[in-house]
């Protein structure tokens, strides 16, 4: 479906899309299917964190936009992704977290992807309920040192409340409050949920159920998406 077997190995070329609400495992799912196929695994926050390091001018511009409390706008969110799909190592084809967030967004992919020749992108939806994301994010942990994450339902460290590596107490991030996470769910379902339809029309959709075990989820993506 995303490419062509070649010797046994599937070549993928064009846009593989994760969408799904915080908490629905986009990233660890991207990151076992890139592995896989071989494309690099492209994160809005890893973009906008690595532009704000560089100092690049949209890095500046999103750095005062967040200094004043602000959103940073589709407009410089749009710019930074054109700036990374443009690297050689996307050229065979790349796979997208967290982008598009908006329909303003999608527009913008969708012209990017034109102008590079590819077509519709292929888009896999995590499919999570509102109760499984609120024991998901309320579990999870952080080391303040390291930036190691736990799960105190399902990965938690050796010794209650402190870090496996470094003996640090963990500590719980604000927005993995579940008063937070409400916020953050009406957000997703106010601007990201649309996609959903919009992507649907593209016909290149599919829908996953997340609440399976990480390795449930993992083969049917590999059944799904043809990686062998």
């Amino acid at each position: 479906m995303p490419g062509v077997n070649v010797s046994g190995k599937l070549q993928f070329v064009g846009a593989l899309i994760f969408l799904g609400a915080p908490g629905a495992g986009k990233g660890t799912q991207a990151r076992e299917v890139c592995n896989r196929l071989g494309v690099p695994h492209i994160s809005t926050g890893d973009i906008l964190r690595a532009n704000v390091g560089k100092q690049t001018p949209l890095g500046l511009l999103a750095k005062s936009l967040m200094d004043r409390g602000e959103l940073v706008s589709d407009e410089v969110i749009n710019g930074m992704v054109q700036d990374r799909l443009r690297q050689p190592d996307c050229q065979g084809g790349f796979l997208l977290d967290g982008y598009p967030r908006t329909l303003a967004q999608a527009e913008a992919l969708r012209a990017l992807l034109k102008e590079k020749g590819y077509g519709a992108p292929v888009v896999v939806n995590l499919r999570v309920g509102y109760n499984v994301i609120v024991k998901r994010l309320g579990g999870r942990r952080i080391c303040p040192v390291c930036q190691r994450t736990y799960n105190l339902n399902s990965q938690p460290p050796l010794r209650d409340g402190v870090c496996d590596a470094d003996g640090s107490p963990l500590q719980q991030r604000a927005d993995d409050r579940e008063e937070a996470i409400r916020e953050r769910l009406l957000a997703y379902e106010a601007q990201t949920a649309p996609l959903i339809e919009f992507y649907k029309k593209e016909g290149r959709f599919l829908d996953v159920d997340g609440e399976q075990s990480s390795e449930q989820i993992s083969s049917e993506l590999a059944r799904l998406l043809e990686v062998q």
